[in-house]
């Protein structure tokens, strides 16, 4: 064996070596980072309060933050509903500021696509705008690395769909959406549009089941491109009715709708309710905190539940005035005090 060879492999020896440990330290690297995530989504998991909030615009947050947080439970991460509409693209400062100050206070929004409202209606998206929404939430620090997509709303109203009721069209853009969405570097995370679920089958409305129903017969995959259940589980009639009230348009309207899918499609999904919550009226106010606190012990308390934000924090003046957590003025209303009575009511017994 000449020197040269002896040379050969004792280098060859080397790379062997440097080889080794280098893979060594990748799956040491790999299984520590593995470890540090899984530590994260766990501890997230486990600090998550159930209730939440349904915001209209980041400037509420700071409301947000007064209803939410408690001495009690300041520490753990809370919900917050929040719509991005076409108009708010170009308001990249006004988005990165809420998500910046939504990381600091513990705080996940789940972002729903809007379009524009046109002619009486909200208007259908292009595949277009879809894509100018996610480069836009592409560039946005969020608070969390699980970021959750509502993919528009109660399409089966026209007025929420380009002033028409189709499910086809829907099938397709929620379709096109998740697709995106999951081909994206990021961990996002699509909910389809919630259902109204006291609409009847009319010229300006559909049967929720019906919808769906029709949805799968356009594509019977179609939910198996969503992650979790989107649910408006309100207690109709009228939003005033008690918890303790069964049916598809009562406060377990949710159950029906998880029933439904895993009927039809095998699937066995968790759920967010990002709309719920009852009106204020004479009827109501003397029971709100007791209605709050039922819920949660007895509805929302289902394991497949994984977060309630009810609408809305601030609706006054305006239609939404009976369903706000602050006044006109900016003081909390009777909603404010009994949702508190609720969150504080559970945790007394637990």
């Amino acid at each position: 064996m000449c020197i040269r060879d002896s040379y050969n492999i004792d280098m060859n020896l080397v790379i062997v070596r440097k080889l080794a440990s280098f893979f060594q330290l990748v799956v040491f690297a790999s299984l520590f980072f593995c470890a540090i995530f899984s530590q994260v989504t766990s501890v997230l998991a486990v600090e998550t309060e159930l209730l939440g909030i349904h915001i209209l615009t980041p400037h509420d947050r700071e409301d947000a933050v007064k209803l939410l947080k408690t001495d009690r439970n300041k520490d753990k991460w809370h919900y917050l509903t929040v719509p991005l509409p076409l108009s708010d693209l170009d308001k990249f400062d006004k988005w990165r500021d809420f998500f910046i100050a939504c990381k600091k206070e513990k705080l996940i929004p789940i972002v729903r696509l809007t379009t524009r409202f046109e002619n009486g209606s909200w208007a259908r998206p292009s595949r277009k705008e879809i894509v100018s929404s996610f480069e836009f939430l592409n560039q946005l620090p969020w608070p969390t690395k699980d970021r959750y997509i509502i993919v528009y709303n109660e399409v089966n109203h026209a007025k929420e769909w380009g002033g028409r009721v189709d499910p086809i069209s829907y099938t397709q853009a929620l379709e096109f959406v998740a697709n995106w969405a999951h081909t994206e570097k990021a961990n996002y995370y699509v909910l389809p549009a919630a259902m109204d679920l006291a609409a009847p089958t009319s010229i300006e409305t559909m049967e929720a089941f019906t919808y769906l129903s029709t949805m799968l017969s356009v594509n019977p995959w179609i939910f198996d491109h969503i992650d979790y259940w989107n649910s408006h589980s309100y207690p109709n009639p009228a939003f005033s009715a008690r918890p303790t009230a069964t049916g598809q348009n009562s406060l377990r309207g949710f159950e029906y709708e998880l029933n439904f899918i895993k009927n039809k499609t095998g699937k066995e999904l968790q759920v967010f309710i990002t709309e719920t919550g009852w009106v204020d009226n004479r009827s109501t106010r003397p029971w709100l905190g007791n209605y709050y606190l039922y819920a949660l012990q007895h509805i929302w308390s289902d394991s497949r539940v994984i977060a309630v934000t009810p609408f809305l924090l601030r609706g006054a003046p305006g239609p939404f005035a009976s369903f706000s957590f602050f006044d006109e003025g900016g003081n909390p209303t009777k909603m404010f005090e009994a949702f508190q009575f609720g969150v504080l009511g559970v945790s007394d017994k637990n």
